[in-house]
């Protein structure tokens, strides 16, 4: 059987159509179930901002410490320097830790007021 063409269409016949089907069966399904491989998506963890209370003393121990980490060749903000201070204390048994809490100074929470 073969292809006939009238003016306005292209009529084709069971076995033209079978042929035609063999060649885009392939090309349809690879569009209808395209197999891309997407790598997987790393969890970010939602970051939190928040503000905090601290003597001006213990405050320029943190510019202290990113002196020293510049000196040695790693650049630090100030968030990774109490981040690495929490993994520290997060690290202690709770002897060291009470040992280490005892030690500051209390103070109170809250904005300073103005002069």
């Amino acid at each position: 059987m073969t292809t006939k063409k009238t003016a306005a269409t292209t009529v084709k016949t069971p076995a033209t159509k079978a042929v035609a089907e063999k060649v885009t069966a392939p090309e349809k399904a690879a569009a209808k179930n395209p197999k891309k491989e997407h790598p997987k998506k790393e969890h970010k963890e939602k970051v939190v901002r928040d503000s905090f209370t601290m003597p001006q003393s213990e405050y320029q121990k943190i510019a202290a410490i990113k002196e020293t980490c510049l000196k040695a060749g790693l650049p630090v903000k100030k968030s990774e320097v109490l981040r690495a201070g929490l993994k520290a204390l997060a690290e202690m048994n709770a002897a060291q830790l009470k040992r280490s809490l005892a030690g500051l100074e209390k103070i109170k929470t809250g904005r300073p007021k103005k002069p």
